[in-house]
């Protein structure tokens, strides 16, 4: 997101030079539990829309209508408002937008209740919030840049929507583990990438509370979409067909 927050960051380097490091320390965690705090909220949404999108019979109807299509074309479409023009929106059309996307996302995800039975997709789910937790973890406590690893990490997430495309007409097996491989790879080393990155942000509390709150909400949106595709590709490893 090359806008007004990452420009804060630059002009945060040089402030933070007036803050002690345990300040720096507890401003970075104030800001990291609000953007856990609308992360969580995203997930909840998702979760719980999945599964009663599946109880209520929703996914059926998905399924025998051009709605997932539709909906896979709202989920990209407010990801890029959110990722572009975040700075312009409101708090409260930022917060709805991504709350919206995460219901959107939940009524997608209710396909997956079709496809693998319910005891692989809660045991992969703990297994990811566990893999997810280490490794943000990692990513906040490690007085190591990460920065070096972004553009590796972004061609890596490049070949593995090409790779997927292209193997939607080749229907390749093999191709279809190696890009499985690579995506948990990948969304592993961003979720540590992102962190890093958004605890840098802290400044924006600075800023005042809406800079703030749309701050944490581009910073949730971040890893909650880190969360959700490393759960989808450990469930490609894992879990357990109905078929």
């Amino acid at each position: 997101m090359r806008n007004r927050y990452e420009g804060t960051l630059s002009k945060s380097a040089i402030n933070s030079r007036t803050m002690s490091d345990s300040a720096i320390i507890e401003a970075q965690k104030a800001f990291l539990s609000k953007v856990y705090a609308w992360m969580l909220s995203g997930l909840l949404i998702t979760g719980f829309t999945a599964m009663f999108a599946l109880e209520w019979g929703v996914v059926q109807s998905i399924m025998a209508s051009p709605l997932a299509f539709v909906l896979i074309i709202a989920q990209f479409g407010l990801v890029i408002a959110l990722s572009g023009w975040i700075e312009k929106m409101s708090v409260q059309t930022a917060a709805l937008s991504f709350l919206f996307y995460s219901f959107l996302t939940g009524l997608t995800f209710s396909l997956i209740f079709l496809m693998y039975t319910s005891e692989s997709i809660y045991n992969t789910f703990f297994v990811t919030a566990g893999a997810f937790g280490a490794l943000s973890l990692y990513g906040f406590t490690t007085k190591k840049s990460l920065s070096g690893m972004g553009s590796f990490l972004f061609m890596g997430l490049f070949g593995i929507i090409f790779a997927s495309i292209a193997n939607m007409f080749i229907a390749s097996s093999a191709l279809n583990f190696t890009i499985t491989i690579i995506g948990v790879l990948v969304f592993s080393g961003l979720t540590a990438y992102d962190t890093q990155r958004i605890k840098e942000m802290y400044r924006l509390q600075e800023q005042g509370d809406d800079v703030a709150t749309k701050g944490a909400i581009m910073g949730a949106l971040r890893l909650y979409l880190d969360f959700i595709n490393l759960f989808l590709m450990l469930l490609r490893l894992l879990g357990g067909s109905r078929n």
